[in-house]
């Protein structure tokens, strides 16, 4: 099985093409080391020296030169609305405090789904909905593989055949071909698709 030992920014792809992709939840593309599949059935072990967050966009290099395009799987989510920035950096800093990721959105916060994090939430008046869409949390100090790259926004299609066994379950996405509005975690842009309960 081919093993993936470097990650390469979206920034520095330069136009190479890749021969498979992976979607990939948030743990997934937090992890150094893992092994997953492609959408077209490429088994891949993920085998990285240092830990690296992976973003959408951002490619593998494996050890026979091919490169696997990465993309960020819709996961379950919560985001909180805020009135003003004063409100929405009030509930910023109290995640922050009990070290949440989050993604920043304007005049709203995206966090993983969690009953404890959801009741924080709603005690500090904040409003709640779930939505599925992919997570893209600002970057941490061992984000070392784009610490130096600023992730410009840019809107592309994804048209993955989500029939081929990979190692996520996209059933619940009620469709085959998903359209990705992607910014990286650092222009404030929402993407995804929201799924809100009553």
């Amino acid at each position: 099985m081919p093993r993936a030992l470097r990650a390469i920014a979206a920034n520095d792809r330069h136009g190479r093409t890749p021969v498979d992709t992976v979607i990939l939840d948030y743990a997934q593309r937090s992890t150094p080391k893992i092994t997953v599949s492609g959408v077209k059935g490429t088994g891949i072990d993920i085998d990285l020296e240092t830990p690296v967050r992976l973003r959408t966009d951002d490619l593998l290099e494996l050890d026979n030169g091919a490169l696997i395009e990465v993309v960020a799987a819709p996961e379950p989510l919560i985001e909180s609305r805020a009135t003003d920035v004063s409100a929405l950096a009030r509930l910023a800093w109290h995640l922050g405090d009990r070290h949440v990721p989050v993604q920043l959105l304007p005049n709203r916060i995206r966090a993983q789904r969690d009953p404890a994090i959801e009741a924080l939430l709603k005690s500090l008046g904040a409003k709640v909905v779930h939505l599925e869409a992919p997570f893209e949390p600002e970057g941490g100090a061992y984000e070392t593989a784009h610490a130096h790259h600023d992730h410009a926004h840019h809107d592309h299609h994804h048209d993955h055949d989500h029939h081929h066994g990979h190692n996520h379950d996209h059933a619940h996405c009620g469709h085959d071909h998903h359209h990705h509005d992607h910014d990286h975690g650092h222009d404030h842009h929402g993407h995804g698709h929201h799924h809100h309960d009553k």
